[in-house]
């Protein structure tokens, strides 16, 4: 597959950042994006050649006029955490996708998923919808990432990170974890669809290397050439902060990550997986350093000084 023969692809989840990112670079290889969403017209995100079809995941005939003439896939879930919820929306899209006849569909699981239970909601939410993918006979790739770097270019850490060097964050600090950023998920997901011999696989896909907050730290120091600290945010104090913004059960949902980290049980979920991912994707991940030059940190400065009034 190539961008010569054109994909026709749904892509759940394209008003939110990651699968954003995903429906974008479609775009630029020249594959018709289309996807769902609840927003009004005048409410939707950019996402330049994208047909959006008004709908839920919810409601089994939005999902299906969804998947109505694609050929392939892209779900990312919403931020829900309520194993109904999910379990419901994975089967309306299963049920599309196998009577569209998707070729292949790419799960995307937001998170690393560790290998036995657990009693995290952010972690089997998302078992649950991928088994429900698989047991639907389309051809399926998951790909589970571990953290985004764009989490960090927010107001919650572009001041501190700006201003005084400081980067907080919810992971222990000696966990090791291979950062990625939204663009290098797309960039997988997009191999995911295209390359050959893939389906029934699951990636734990990451960046290249695997880095402690210290090691992070440095290479956001290099990239903003001034000095920085790791800071381990309590998972508590960063679920508070980020319920003003989402509302307590969707924090409590994202923050039972970090709550789970945090307990030590499963140190190395975040960490890379030795390249066999980007092997097999035949990606390159950008080094962090790389990504931070990139960002526009300056938006974030509290130094007002120069700046026009």
């Amino acid at each position: 597959m190539s961008s010569q023969n054109p994909m026709r692809v749904a892509v759940v989840g394209a008003t939110g950042f990651q699968g954003g990112a995903v429906a974008r670079l479609l775009a630029e290889h020249r594959h018709a994006v289309r996807t769902l969403t609840r927003r009004p017209e005048g409410d939707r995100p950019p996402l330049p050649g994208a047909e959006f079809v008004a709908g839920e995941l919810a409601a089994p005939q939005d999902v299906r006029r969804l998947f109505e003439g694609v050929t392939h896939a892209v779900v990312t879930m919403p931020l829900v955490y309520e194993e109904e919820r999910i379990g419901l929306y994975a089967a309306n899209i299963a049920r599309a996708a196998r009577e569209a006849g998707t070729r292949r569909l790419v799960f995307n699981a937001n998170t690393r998923v560790p290998q036995g239970v657990t009693t995290v909601p952010a972690f089997e939410t998302r078992r649950l919808a991928e088994q429900i993918l698989r047991d639907s006979g389309v051809p399926l790739v998951v790909l589970r990432p571990p953290v985004y770097l764009d989490n960090l270019f927010s107001p919650w850490n572009g001041p501190g990170l700006v201003d005084e060097g400081v980067l907080a964050y919810p992971l222990p600090a000696s966990a090791p974890t291979a950062w990625i950023s939204h663009r290098d998920l797309a960039e997988a997901a997009y191999a995911a669809l295209t390359r050959e011999g893939l389906e029934g696989r699951t990636f734990d896909i990451g960046g290249s290397v695997s880095l402690t907050g210290a090691d992070l730290a440095a290479a956001f120091g290099r990239g903003l050439g001034r000095a920085v600290r790791y800071v381990p945010l309590r998972p508590e104090l960063f679920e508070r902060g980020i319920a003003q913004l989402l509302g307590p059960e969707t924090a409590a949902g994202v923050a039972g990550i970090y709550h789970y980290m945090a307990d030590g049980g499963d140190p190395l979920l975040m960490a890379g997986d030795d390249g066999v991912s980007a092997e097999a994707l035949a990606v390159s991940p950008a080094p962090v350093e790389e990504w931070v030059t990139r960002q526009p940190w300056q938006v974030w400065s509290n130094d007002t000084e120069g700046q026009p009034a």
